[in-house]
């Protein structure tokens, strides 16, 4: 029998799949916690199928509460994305917007755009690890400059450049001012970073072997990490562009001989038709590889 599903409540239901307590989420979502349970057992029953198993201690995910998470996300994008899309289009103002991670220079780029559209009203929006996908998937961005690995569920990708990556040390740190640094001389330092984010460190780091790894303090933006390391809680590993980028007297920096590249990408929606889309891949290609690049 065929559901049709409500956004809302699958937004209830993400909030309850997040924190897997229906008090916290409720309390993130801003309604009573009866609501919340009402709702939820509303779209179990528009499913046909238990989304959650619930006892006085715990609350966990079925399998077909796995599957959703992992659906109703991309689709929660893809609707505000569409919203976005027919507000822009009612106001009549047509605009681009070109999402770009730290030390990444999109200017050429953005500048051949608005030489070929001199109606269209082209916008730039910096991007961090945690959103630089998610701006394009829900419509805040046409297109996005990502650096790998991402979650490519929903995107199209045309690789664009490579870059070394360096450790970021404090600035009186043992190995500050080196040269070229390998690997295995980071396997005893704190990284302030996913380990995942780095997986040449993490199959050979000291802390992860004994078990003693230190939660990272927070740090969402590239400023924070560089606040960490400058007052020696920890290294980072960065794209040699972003640390030159956020150069600073209390920080240095060294590149790592022997790790792969970082990646970098242009992102948009695999399902986006927009002709602007595939002009703006084929400018950013073109003067990827142009010798005058600046």
């Amino acid at each position: 029998m065929r559901a049709d599903v409500d956004l809302r409540k699958l937004r209830y239901f993400l909030a309850v799949a997040e924190h897997l307590h229906f008090g916290r989420a409720a309390e993130r979502l801003h309604i009573a916690q009866p609501v919340l349970s009402r709702q939820i057992r509303a779209l179990e029953q528009e499913l046909g199928v238990q989304l959650f198993v619930r006892d006085q201690r715990s609350t966990a995910l079925t399998a077909a509460g796995r599957q959703l998470q992992v659906d109703s996300a991309p689709l929660l994008s893809e609707a505000a994305a569409l919203l976005r899309r027919v507000t822009a289009a009612a106001h009549g103002s047509p605009s681009f917007r070109v999402g770009f991670m730290p030390g990444l220079i999109v200017t050429a780029e953005v500048r051949a755009l608005r030489e070929a559209h001199p109606e269209l009203d082209v916008e730039v929006l910096r991007t961090g690890w945690d959103d630089q996908t998610t701006v394009v998937l829900d419509g805040r961005a046409d297109v996005s400059y990502v650096r790998l690995p991402v979650d490519q569920r929903g995107l199209a990708l045309e690789p664009l450049l490579e870059e070394p990556r360096v450790v970021v040390t404090a600035a009186d740190h043992r190995l500050a001012g080196k040269e070229s640094v390998s690997i295995t001389d980071l396997a005893d330092e704190h990284l302030l970073q996913d380990p995942d984010a780095v997986p040449e460190w993490r199959d050979i780091a000291s802390e992860l072997r004994t078990g003693r790894r230190a939660a990272a303090p927070p740090a969402s933006t590239v400023e924070e990490k560089l606040e960490h390391v400058a007052t020696g809680r920890g290294v980072a590993v960065l794209p040699l562009s972003t640390a030159t980028f956020y150069t600073r007297p209390d920080v240095a920096h060294s590149p790592i001989t022997d790790i792969a590249p970082n990646r970098v990408c242009l992102a948009w929606a695999a399902a986006s038709r927009s002709p602007l889309v595939r002009e703006y891949v084929a400018l950013a290609q073109q003067l990827r590889h142009s010798p005058h690049r600046n």
